[in-house]
């Protein structure tokens, strides 16, 4: 029979195998997770959750932050030109922008052609150390080397102190924008340097922290800064970085084909883009304030996978319940948060994904694991009780294994001993034919196992026709002596019923009747497994059980068919119509024990009666009384015989 715990709880070897073994399945599962936290198509997961995490509760923008000068609809509308515009307009807004107190200005329009000489002439003009002018930068790839191609504005424009910048973008695999770009002379790096010169040059690793959706930073129209005094608030480009590029009014969808429209983090929210001019300034933003977000290196991020690992195994180190499920829940939620505080307030990604999977793994791998140990479990306790006890009983055991301890305990117990009158004589007779006595033998013990397990009752083992049960184990039984002698009046009554059986099928010739005796007592005992290290059985020792085993075969010199110990027949107390019959000696004790008994549930209460005012007579009328109610007394005939015949002393 297998042990009886369930496996995580028990001692020794085997806990101590459980948790190796989790241990193992947590640095299998960190190992794949930290290589597959190297495939691209991971690291786009990762990606999009970097998109979530960056625009949940991100940084309040600043009052004086950069400020956009966007070429829309509404200044095509009002300036009634056709594009390329004139750049005499440039030089215009570049002068006006001056002074209204812009401390730099960036031009996020390519203009490497010529254009009028006039126009060209009155921008170079304008333009000077505080401006800075857009480039473009193109990488052609060859099998053989990698050849840039710079696109920068005229020469002209450059003379008088403009800077230029390289303003194109770099996108991840997924084409949307999440880095900062690397170059060293970057459009957005060039005009933060000309307010706050130490600012380093990002090393293209660097995450970005977006400010929200398209036009969250401050943006006025083209035809507005021409004229700001007649449009715009008073000192709106005081102090503040200018930039001015194409911003289209309402931003375009992320279906929607623009090359100057950028999906950004905070697209998975919206679904829209945002204008090339409004990226730079969320570039410069993020140099100037500091907001860019680093990436955690390869070696930390497997160590953060491992430790993923470390709370799944820790959510079922005790085991798998409820419990285990809620402290995975809360374990991933941890990894949530605390990759969110991270980026919030450390300014570092963790990536969650890999090591919210390492938990959830970890903890699902050995969910499986347990369960798979627990189906094994309940399957051999199911093969272990089911010849001990009823089907429905089995199933509560092994619905609940905890029930069960390994090893003795100490427990109430009544016991049970049932045992056929008269087998030496059916062997006898049956001596040429053992086929037909062990057919006899089944015949017999079948029903009356069967009236024991549905009284609850386990049956402890077989002594060739002598059948031993108990109760209140493996199970709490509150009423279990009541339920035992309940069973002893089942039995009796299953055997009249084969005896009626076996009448039947014999016909004229007939065969003699089949007659058992049964004892009844409770008390303390071990219960447990019994036997050796190779073949041991579920079983009671003790004293009471002894008892048991003289009371039914007391019950043939008693002359009754049951025998119930005191202590069973104090337990039932006047739930059942107990009778005592007399005070007897029994091998291994030294003073005499009270044994009762039950008349079968047809018979005349005035049987009753009569034996109770017997017990009351003394001991010379008691004889005289028994042997006239010898020829009445039914199954109490053998009884009073003994009593006549001063065999018996009366309680």
């Amino acid at each position: 029979m297998l042990p009886v715990r369930p496996w995580w709880k028990r001692q020794g070897l085997s806990g101590r195998s459980r948790r190796a073994g989790l241990l193992a399945i947590a640095l299998a599962i960190s190992l794949g997770m930290a290589l597959l936290a190297q495939w691209s198509g991971w690291r786009l997961l990762e990606a999009r959750a970097f998109d979530y995490f960056s625009t949940t509760a991100p940084p309040p923008l600043s009052d004086r932050g950069p400020v956009i000068v966007a070429i829309d609809e509404p200044s095509f509308a009002e300036i009634g030109a056709q594009w390329p515009w004139p750049r005499s307009y440039h030089a215009l807004l570049v002068e006006s922008l001056r002074k209204a107190g812009a401390t730099a200005i960036g031009i996020d329009i390519i203009l490497a052609e010529p254009s009028t000489k006039g126009g060209d002439a009155e921008l170079a003009a304008a333009v000077g150390p505080d401006v800075v002018m857009a480039a473009d930068e193109t990488v052609i790839e060859t099998p053989h080397a990698a050849q840039r191609l710079l696109t920068q504005p005229l020469p002209m424009f450059l003379q008088t102190g403009a800077k230029h910048g390289v303003a194109s973008i770099v996108l991840d695999g997924d084409g949307v924008l999440r880095r900062l770009p690397a170059y060293g002379d970057g459009f957005a790096l060039e005009l933060a340097r000309m307010v706050k010169p130490d600012v380093a040059q990002p090393r293209g690793s660097e995450l970005m922290q977006v400010a929200g959706p398209a036009r969250s930073y401050q943006t006025v129209s083209y035809y507005q800064a021409l004229d700001p005094t007649g449009f715009l608030p008073p000192g709106i480009f005081k102090d503040r970085i200018v930039l001015v590029g194409l911003s289209l009014q309402s931003a375009p969808a992320a279906d929607d084909s623009s090359p100057d429209a950028l999906p950004t983090a905070h697209t998975v929210h919206t679904g829209r883009l945002i204008s090339g001019v409004e990226a730079q300034a969320t570039i410069l933003d993020n140099l100037l304030r500091n907001l860019s977000i680093a990436q955690l290196p390869a070696p930390m991020s497997a160590l953060v996978i491992l430790a993923g690992a470390m709370i799944g195994a820790a959510c079922v180190w005790r085991g798998s319940s409820w419990r285990s499920l809620v402290f995975t829940l809360a374990g991933l939620a941890a990894v949530t948060v605390l990759a969110w505080l991270a980026l919030r307030y450390g300014r570092v990604f963790v990536p969650p994904l890999a090591p919210a999977a390492a938990l959830v793994l970890v903890a699902g791998a050995q969910e499986l694991r347990d369960f798979a140990e627990e189906r094994r479990l309940r399957a051999g306790i199911v093969r272990a009780f089911s010849q001990y006890l009823s089907p429905a009983l089995v199933e509560r055991l092994a619905a609940n294994p905890t029930q069960l301890r390994l090893g003795g305990e100490t427990r109430e117990l009544t016991l049970l001993f049932c045992d056929v009158r008269g087998f030496t004589t059916i062997s006898e007779s049956l001596k040429g034919e053992p086929q037909r006595l062990t057919e006899l033998i089944n015949r017999l013990l079948t029903p009356l196992s069967e009236v024991v397990m549905a009284k609850g009752g386990t049956i402890d083992k077989y002594i060739g026709d002598c059948l031993m049960a108990f109760w209140n184990a493996p199970l709490d039984d509150p009423d279990h002596a009541l339920h035992a002698v309940q069973a002893a009046a089942g039995m009796f009554e299953a055997l009249d019923r084969l005896n009626a059986e076996l009448q039947a099928e014999a016909g004229a010739s007939g065969v003699p009747l089949l007659r058992i005796g049964i004892g009844v007592n409770s008390g303390t005992c071990v219960v447990g497994n019994m036997g050796s290290e190779r073949r041991f059985d579920y079983s009671a020792l003790g004293d009471a059980v002894n008892l048991a085993s003289r009371l039914e075969s007391a019950s043939k010199e008693v002359g009754v068919p049951l025998l119930i110990g005191e202590d069973t027949a104090v337990r039932i107390g006047d739930r059942l119509p107990l009778l005592p019959l007399a005070r007897i000696s029994v091998k291994g004790r030294e003073t005499p024990v009270v044994v009762w008994t039950m008349l079968p549930g047809e018979a005349d209460p005035a049987v009753g009666d009569a034996l109770r005012a017997l017990i009351a007579l003394p001991e010379s009328e008691a004889r005289q009384q028994a042997t006239r109610l010898v020829k009445t007394g039914g199954s109490l005939a053998g009884y009073y015989e003994r009593v006549a015949a001063g065999e018996l002393d009366l309680p």
